[in-house]
């Protein structure tokens, strides 16, 4: 039998520890919603990035590690049994027949860059000097340069106008990757 009720107790081992559950495809924000509803400790890394939806730059927050997250248990006095029926969930992740515990400190390393991480604007959709194409407005259908963000909904642009590079400031949103 594959499925685990509990895992066997070693004498050194009683102290909480981190494993990590693997989620059904794109329900990983839905198992760490009901598992936290049954008061178990998680952590779920995700990054905010910013995607075209709808011809719309949209931030969504994504996962770090897609179909995983990580749950804080006990050997001997966490319930184990709710875990594998909980929606969203496929499995622990074992070796062998065993759960595999994570170090703390990886998980703790990814909690501290995380919030480092939320200051930083690593996950932008156009990178300075990226030549794109205006898709809306008097400008449409013409290349700029993209020079920066201004804010999270607009764009600097540096478009070739008599012969002469202008700045402007336009929505992101009418902005398009020269492809």
């Amino acid at each position: 039998m594959s499925d685990f009720e509990y895992p066997p107790v070693d004498v050194d081992d009683n102290l909480p520890r981190w494993y990590v559950i693997q989620c059904k495809g794109g329900e990983s924000f839905r198992a760490a919603e009901h598992l936290g509803n049954q008061g178990y400790d998680l952590f779920h890394p995700v990054l905010e990035v910013q995607k075209k939806r709808g011809g719309k730059l949209v931030w969504l927050n994504e996962p770090l590690f897609p179909h995983y997250l990580f749950i804080r248990l006990d050997r001997v006095a966490s319930n184990w049994r709710p875990i594998r029926s909980t929606r969203g969930v496929l499995k622990i992740v074992t070796f062998g027949d065993k759960p595999l515990p994570v170090e703390d400190a990886l998980v703790d390393m990814l909690r501290e860059k995380g919030v480092e991480d939320q200051n930083a604007t690593a996950n932008v959709y156009f990178r300075a000097g990226e030549i794109v194409e205006i898709t809306e407005g008097p400008f449409k259908d013409l290349q700029a340069v993209f020079a920066s963000h201004k804010g999270e909904e607009r764009a600097i642009v540096l478009l070739n106008l008599l012969n002469r590079q202008q700045r402007l400031i336009m929505p992101v949103a009418q902005l398009r990757p020269q492809g």
